[in-house]
C-alpha cells in the first residue's frame, strides 16, 4: 500500500502549485481537495521522491483513515495535527529551493509551511516537515521539532539566490575563479561555454603549456558556483566536498578532452547526485565515440592525482573547492571499481 499516490491531478483534486527548481531537476506539486492539501517533491519523469502532508480541511479522524489513503490524499490522523477541527484553504504558496536544487522549502503568505529535504525517503518514513504536524507520523513530521537544524539551511538557501539572481553575480565569480587558475596554472587559452541556456552556468577554461609543465590542463569555471546535490547523505562533513570544479590534462587536441568536461559539468544538478573523489562514470554514446578513443569507456575522478599541478587555494561560501581530475578508463578498470 502506498502512503501518497503519485500526484497525478486525477478525480477530485486540483493542482494549486507546480512549481521547478532551477536546474529542471525536481519538480513541487502541492495538491489539493475538499479535505486536505499534500506537496510532492517530484522528478521529470513524475516519480516522487518526498511527499509531505500540509492540511486538513475538515475535522480529522481518530486514526489513520486506510480508505482515504486508497482513494487519494491522506488525511493526518487526530493526535497528529494542530488543527484537528481542520482548517481553511492554504493561502499564497511560494517555494524556496535548496541550493543543490534537491530540497524545497515552501511559504504560506511568508511564513514557513514545510521542508521537503533531499534526504525525505517515504520508504523509509521520512516523508518530511510541516508546521501544522505533531510529532513523526508517515504523512509529516513536526517542523517545529527540525527547525534548529533546517534555519540555517533555509537561511544559506535564500541569501544564495539573492545573490546568484543579482546584477553581476556569475561575472564576479567567473573572474574570482580564473584568477585563481592564473596562479596556479599560468595565462588562460581559449573558453567554451559548456552550459548552452540552462544552469548551472559552467564554463570551460584551456591553460597551455606553461614553464616545466608540458601538458594543456582543462578546468570546468563555475561548478563549485553551487553546491552538489545528495552530499550529506553520503558523508559526515558535506562541507569539505559539495564544491568541486573539474580538470583533465591532455597532450593531444584540448577540444577532444574539453568534451568530458562538457559532459560531466551540469551532471550533478541534473541528475540529483554528487561527484567525489574514487567515483567513475561511464561514457553516455557508444564508446567509438569516447573523446580520448574508442579503447577508452569512461572515466576515473581522483583529487590531487600525482604530477598533476596543485589546484588547491579557492574558496566559495566559506567551502574550499576540490578539484577532481579525469583519467580515462577501459571497461575493465571500471568494473574493478565498481567492485
Amino acid at each position: 500500500m502506498a502512503i501518497f499516490r503519485s500526484a497525478s491531478g486525477e478525480g477530485g483534486t486540483e493542482v494549486v502549485l507546480a512549481a521547478g527548481n532551477p536546474y529542471g531537476s525536481r519538480t513541487l506539486v502541492v495538491e489539493r481537495d475538499e479535505d486536505s492539501s499534500v506537496a510532492y517533491l517530484c522528478s521529470p519523469d513524475g516519480t516522487v521522491h518526498g511527499a509531505v502532508w500540509l492540511a486538513n480541511h475538515r475535522p480529522a479522524p481518530p486514526v489513520v483513515d486506510l480508505a482515504r489513503i486508497n482513494a487519494g490524499l491522506p488525511l493526518m490522523p487526530r493526535p497528529n495535527t494542530q488543527h484537528p477541527e481542520g482548517r481553511r484553504p492554504l493561502g499564497q504558496l511560494s517555494p524556496l529551493w535548496f541550493e543543490e536544487g534537491d530540497g524545497v522549502a515552501l511559504y504560506e503568505d511568508d511564513d514557513l509551511l514545510a521542508v521537503i529535504p533531499g534526504w525525505a525517503d517515504m520508504s523509509r518514513g521520512m516523508p518530511g516537515y510541516a508546521r501544522d504536524a505533531v510529532g513523526e507520523s508517515p504523512f509529516a513530521w513536526a517542523l517545529s521539532e527540525a527547525l534548529e537544524g533546517l534555519r540555517p539551511r533555509i537561511s544559506n538557501a535564500r541569501s544564495y539566490w539573492r545573490w546568484r539572481h543579482g546584477e553581476g553575480s556569475w561575472p564576479s565569480f567567473q573572474q574570482f575563479l580564473m584568477g585563481h587558475l592564473d596562479r596556479v596554472l599560468g595565462p588562460a587559452g581559449r573558453y567554451w561555454d559548456a552550459s548552452g541556456e540552462r544552469l548551472p552556468t559552467v564554463g570551460i577554461t584551456e591553460r597551455p603549456p606553461h614553464h616545466d609543465r608540458n601538458f594543456t590542463v582543462l578546468s570546468t569555471v563555475g561548478m563549485s558556483c553551487q553546491r552538489m546535490p545528495t552530499v550529506e547523505q553520503w558523508i559526515d562533513k558535506p562541507g569539505a566536498y559539495a564544491r568541486i570544479e573539474l580538470a583533465v590534462a591532455t597532450r593531444e587536441d584540448p577540444k577532444d578532452a574539453a568534451l568530458l568536461l562538457v559532459w560531466l559539468s551540469q551532471y550533478p544538478w541534473h541528475s540529483v547526485t554528487w561527484l567525489g573523489h574514487g567515483h567513475t562514470a561511464k561514457w553516455y554514446h557508444e564508446p567509438s565515440t569516447f573523446p580520448l578513443g574508442p579503447q577508452y569507456t569512461g572515466v576515473l575522478m581522483q583529487a590531487n592525482p600525482p604530477h598533476m599541478p596543485d589546484m588547491s587555494g579557492f574558496a566559495f561560501g566559506g567551502e574550499a573547492v576540490r578539484w577532481l581530475w579525469l583519467s580515462p578508463v577501459t571497461t575493465q578498470a571500471l568494473e574493478s571499481q565498481r567492485r
